[in-house]
């Protein structure tokens, strides 16, 4: 069963407080989504695997360790997840970058893939799904279900704001999946948002309505 990590560092909270002002404008959000995603993504890489190596200081050789193992990349689920993509890449910048695009079909309400663009070795590299969002869970599930069709199987899923119903069908569709987060919020609302939440985070990110 994938876990559920809950971050507390008192820097997240703390910008996560500001993040979820609604005075807050959408150049201060986009400045605190970037910096709370580089902070998240330093729990979730936490567990990268390392090898030894020997270098060269200025004084003498030594053994040292370096990141071995898989690459990374980084998915995320447009348009919001882009918000959280540069955040991670300034810890990792070799990571590569796909893209997965969702809508909600308005008969079934389930989400229909419109775009899907991986880099070509992706079943090699663990994957970070970002999403500032997991309220019903619907998009997220699809795009790692997405992921897992093209062959992908090591996959983390990254929200900022999460409810009990999205975190409860993440478990259910992919129980192999970790779930980092940096709240989990009361519940959804009968429009579909978390409460308290954040608002509309792609309209807030990009200032449109």
């Amino acid at each position: 069963m994938g876990k559920l990590f809950v971050m507390d560092h008192p820097l997240i909270q703390h910008k996560l407080t500001l993040i979820r002002d609604k005075q807050t404008g959408s150049k201060d959000f986009r400045e605190l989504l970037d910096e709370i995603s580089t902070l998240m993504a330093y729990e979730v890489t936490r567990d990268l695997p390392l090898k030894e190596v020997t270098i060269e200081t200025p004084i003498s050789r030594t053994s040292a360790y370096v990141l071995s193992g898989k690459k990374l990349g980084v998915v995320p689920i447009l348009r919001a997840g882009l918000g959280m993509v540069n955040g991670i890449l300034k810890l990792v910048p070799a990571a590569r970058v796909g893209h997965v695009g969702l809508y909600r079909d308005p008969a079934t309400l389930e989400p229909v893939e419109y775009y899907c663009k991986l880099p070509g070795d992706v079943t090699e590299r663990e994957l970070i799904v970002v999403d500032p969002m997991l309220a019903t869970g619907g998009s997220a599930s699809a795009a790692i279900s997405f992921l897992k069709d093209r062959g992908c199987t090591n996959i983390k899923l990254m929200c900022l704001v999460a409810a009990p119903e999205g975190i409860e069908r993440i478990r259910r569709d992919h129980e192999d999946v970790d779930i980092f987060v940096a709240a989990v919020d009361e519940k959804l609302n009968d429009h579909g948002y978390i409460v308290p939440g954040l608002g509309d985070a792609g309209d807030r990110l990009f200032g449109t309505k």
